[in-house]
Parts: C-alpha cells; sequence; structure tokens
C-alpha cells in the first residue's frame, strides 16, 4: 500500500488529517511515526511558500509523498494580523498557552463592530521528484469575547473563534462531524487536493 507522510509535529493537525483522508486506500504516516524529529523554518513570505517549503523538504528527506499546510489567523481590525506570523505572534515561537493568554487581551480591546476574523491555509503535496500541487480553505468568523470552555491543544485561536451563522465555535467539542468538515478550512484545502493525491498515488 502506497504511504503518505504527514509532514508536520503538530499532534492536532495529524489527527485532522488523517481522519479527512481516511477514505483513501493508503497508509497515512507522521513524522513522529517514522521517528523523525527534524523541523523547517518557516521563513517564507506566503503560507505557500511555507507549505511548499515543508512538503519538499521532507520528500525528499524520506523518499515518501509528503503533505504539508501552513496558515493563519487574519483578524480584520489589526490588519490581517498575525497572520504568516501566527506562530511568533509574540516575536517567538510561543506555546499554546501563552498564544491564548494573549489572545485574552486581544478578545478584550477589539472593536464591538469590528470582530471580524478568518482562518486561512495552504496546503501543499510534494513528490520526491520534486513536483508539488497546493490548494487552499478559509473559514470566516468573528473573535468573541469570551473563550470556549474547553481547551484545544494544538490550536490556540480555535478557542475565540465564533461562527454567527450556526451560533458555535470552531472547536470540535461543539461542532458536530458534518459542521466540523463544513466549515474546517483544512478540510477544503483537503477537498480540494485529493482528486490530485488519488491521480499521483493511484489510490
Amino acid at each position: 500500500m502506497q504511504r503518505l507522510l504527514i509532514a508536520t509535529h503538530n499532534q492536532a493537525k495529524v489527527h485532522e488529517l488523517k481522519e479527512f483522508l481516511s477514505d483513501l486506500p493508503i497508509e497515512l504516516v507522521s513524522l513522529s511515526d517514522i521517528g523523525i524529529d527534524k523541523d523547517v523554518v518557516e521563513d517564507g513570505k506566503t503560507y505557500e511558500e511555507n507549505a511548499k517549503k515543508k512538503a519538499l523538504f521532507f520528500a525528499q528527506l524520506t523518499g515518501l509523498p509528503a503533505i504539508a499546510d501552513d496558515g493563519g489567523i487574519e483578524i480584520a481590525a489589526l490588519n490581517g494580523e498575525p497572520g504568516i506570523k501566527s506562530k511568533r505572534w509574540l516575536g517567538y515561537g510561543a506555546t499554546d498557552e501563552e498564544l491564548q493568554a494573549h489572545m485574552v487581551k486581544v478578545a478584550r480591546k477589539l472593536p464591538d463592530d469590528n470582530r471580524h476574523a478568518s482562518f486561512v491555509l495552504v496546503l501543499t503535496l510534494a513528490l520526491p521528484d520534486g513536483r508539488v500541487w497546493s490548494s487552499d480553505g478559509r473559514v470566516e468568523g468573528i473573535i468573541a469575547k469570551k473563550p470556549f470552555k474547553k481547551y484545544f491543544r494544538g490550536f490556540p485561536f480555535r478557542l475565540y473563534f465564533y461562527l454567527p451563522d450556526i451560533k458555535k465555535y470552531y472547536h470540535e467539542k461543539d461542532l458536530s462531524p458534518a459542521e466540523m468538515k463544513k466549515y474546517n478550512h483544512r478540510f477544503k484545502a483537503v477537498k480540494k487536493l485529493k482528486p490530485i493525491i488519488r491521480r499521483e498515488l493511484k489510490s
């Protein structure tokens, strides 16, 4: 069976991608599954540059087709910040807890009439021979004044991301499985890329 490497150390991302790709007849493996602890410096100027860099690096390192993504939260009142800097919004690679503590302050200061935000993501499939394909996903919502009650390890910003259309938080404990797929920005990107994965991996 063909293997596809999920090129991330974020176990929450691994969980989502394995679930969203579970209908394909391929073996999905993560970096930890095959004992790789190396990482890639995400110094690209766009989500796509970072996603391609990661996918290509690990595809060529392992000889396996690999997928990787890069994304962020864009807050309208902050001119789209933190965007591509989401992981390093505080000036360094902050922990989930530090980012959540920062979001407490942000949520309090945002104006009531401009709390719009977007999650944006680019997902890339790379083959060891250097060929790459990318897709994108987006979900629109607002920054809530208070966080969802349950912690969501790996996705610190989702605690504050609220979907007004359905009056629910963007959180796996608040959304039904069907809603999680409908609104999930990573699922949207996976759905677009899946035909290419099928074709290239002949799955």
